[in-house]
């Protein structure tokens, strides 16, 4: 497993998004414990949570209480994971996914996350998302606090611009260590914030990172689908699987790691197989002619995309 840097941290270069394993269509939990420890089995050293993973109007925290289960169980050893989960959004029965980054709202549900966590202090803590309703220096400052009183070791934001990348660092200085944004062959509106990220030596982790090759709950109904192999603007990633012998979606994270020296992919599971199959992207080094076959593939699918 090939690693990259996180704050101070080395983590590794393709970790586990683990929403997944709590949201719709769920697997049981042994299934899900099983995912989690083949994801470390394999190298992963970084696992992405929050506490709105679960369903709606489940209490929150299902996803963070079911990886502090995993980390308990696994019997290999876990001090080199970090654990990264957010805060400030929420999954209300019969609501759309709310937003809520009032100062008072992401501190106790940082304390929420501490417990569920059972640890000391959390890893990496992100504001899920900025709230309209709320200034943003004033959610950013909750994190700021949050660090200076030892409850979280490193800070990061999602779902944000350029702008309010700038803004947090301001604030929050080089203990903010990563953006999260969405990114994928599919989806490319934070291009401008991939090459900020890169500039300033933080960290991208791109959510839903497979649009494009596969789908996630958030991309709306239909839950997991692929195009057949050579069909879509996408086939280009089918073509240099069955070339490689290897799964389109692995080529996917490996054309990931190639856009960014700071982009760590965050693919989610909900199998083992799949776990270890995405970790292997990591090592999966593409060729120029491969790269130049994808980036003509991923211009002509956003294009698509942008035309409707």
């Amino acid at each position: 497993m090939r690693h990259r840097t996180l704050g101070d941290l080395r983590v590794s270069a393709v970790g586990l998004g683990a929403m997944p394993l709590s949201v719709e269509g769920r697997p049981d939990e042994a299934r899900a414990l099983a995912t989690v420890h083949a994801a470390l089995d394999a190298g992963v050293t970084l696992l992405d949570t929050a506490d709105s993973y679960h369903l709606p109007g489940e209490e929150p925290g299902h996803n963070e209480r079911l990886l502090a289960r995993a980390l308990r169980s696994y019997g290999g050893d876990t001090d080199a994971v970090l654990i990264a989960t957010k805060g400030g959004r929420g999954r209300p029965t019969g609501a759309d996914w709310t937003v809520n980054g009032d100062p008072r709202h992401l501190r106790a549900a940082a304390e929420g996350s501490l417990r569920r966590l059972g640890v000391e202090a959390i890893g990496l803590y992100q504001l899920h998302k900025p709230d309209p309703a709320v200034p943003f220096e004033e959610s950013v400052g909750a994190l700021r606090e949050l660090l200076d009183e030892g409850k979280i070791r490193l800070a990061g934001v999602s779902n944000v611009d350029t702008g309010q990348i700038r803004a947090a660092r301001a604030i929050l200085g080089d203990r903010l260590v990563s953006v999260q944004n969405r990114y994928s062959p599919a989806v490319g509106d934070s291009e401008p914030e991939l090459r900020l990220t890169a500039a300033l030596g933080l960290a991208f982790l791109p959510w839903s990172p497979l649009g494009g090759i596969s789908r996630s709950v958030l991309d709306g109904p239909g839950g997991s689908s692929e195009p057949a192999p050579g069909e879509g603007p996408f086939g280009a990633f089918h073509a240099v699987a069955r070339e490689r012998g290897v799964s389109p979606q692995q080529v996917c994270l490996a054309w990931l790691l190639s856009r960014s020296p700071t982009l760590v992919a965050i693919p989610g599971a909900s199998r083992p197989e799949t776990a270890r199959d995405s970790a292997g992207a990591a090592e999966l080094e593409l060729t120029e002619k491969e790269l130049t076959m994808l980036e003509a593939a991923v211009r002509r699918g956003r294009a698509a995309r942008a035309a409707g």
